[in-house]
């Protein structure tokens, strides 16, 4: 990315106490407590978090490939599965999505994934370095 380019849009959120901790966006609309996972508490962790926000804007690079063809997607529904590995020495990431579109073929599905996969930010900032997975049903 060239250093003149100018963001479209960036988000700023504070945490504190890391996994059990507390986050807060600038602006207010992100304001959570943060639990390990699996422990005791209502707070959510950075996996469901990283969850939803592949999960949304992969959807919504789908629903841009989608319009682009003339294909309704509207019914459209990403289960995000995001696991934690115990590596040597590390922890690593994995994500598997199981796409759905009711009155679509597995193939026309599988082909707007496969398009949405390759202009996704999600998808485009993981590429190569934590392995992500699809299914598609109908």
């Amino acid at each position: 990315m060239p250093a003149t380019e100018s963001p479209v849009y960036t988000a700023k959120v504070s945490v504190t106490g890391g996994r059990e901790g507390h986050a807060i966006s600038d602006d207010g609309r992100l304001d959570l407590s943060l639990t390990r996972p699996g422990a005791a508490g209502t707070g959510t962790n950075p996996e469901q978090l990283f969850a939803a926000g592949y999960a949304a804007c992969f959807q919504s690079a789908m629903g841009s490939v989608a319009r682009q063809r003339g294909v309704d997607v509207s019914k459209s529904v990403i289960e995000s599965s995001v696991s934690l590995y115990r590596g040597e020495g590390s922890f690593y990431l994995g994500v598997t999505m199981r796409v759905s579109i009711p009155g679509l073929a597995l193939d026309e599905i599988q082909d707007l994934v496969d398009a949405a996969h390759q202009v996704c930010p999600y998808s485009n900032a993981t590429r190569g370095n934590i392995d992500v997975s699809f299914e598609v049903a109908n």
